[in-house]
């Protein structure tokens, strides 16, 4: 079984998981790209992981979109995006930027591309750089 760590960008959160996740994806639909301000959220999804929360649960604000299922939890004071579970408890979605801990898996897909980003090409032919660019 695997454990991870993860925390918000100001450390006041933090928290651990317990248990392996089974799905990784990277969602591309309206409300990721509204709530992540990117061209995709990272998250993964486990049916049977534990979360714990090791500090600052008093911190976390879970907001909800009216009439869907999209659910977003986040650190009041960074705003940093943090698990929740779904689905009454039944299943845990955490953003993969928000684990300390290394993981051993890749993304399974890209989903909902029909409502990708007309600006995002999902290519790997951009330049990489090690840091900001100069």
């Amino acid at each position: 079984m695997m454990e991870h760590h993860g925390s918000c960008l100001c450390g006041k959160v933090s928290f651990e998981i317990k248990g392996d996740f089974e799905h990784f994806y990277l969602c591309h639909c309206s409300h990721c790209r509204k709530d992540t301000g990117s061209a995709h959220a990272s998250n993964l999804f486990s049916q049977s992981a534990k979360l714990v929360w090791l500090s600052g649960e008093e911190n976390i604000h879970t907001f909800t979109l009216p009439g869907t299922r999209h659910t977003k939890s986040f650190c009041k004071n960074c705003g940093s995006a943090l698990p929740h579970t779904q689905m009454n408890g039944r299943l845990l979605v955490v953003p993969a930027g928000c684990l300390d801990s290394s993981l051993a898996i890749q993304p399974d897909a890209h989903i909902f591309m029909n409502s990708k980003a007309e600006w995002d090409s999902t290519s790997d032919q951009l330049p990489k750089f090690e840091q900001g660019p100069t």
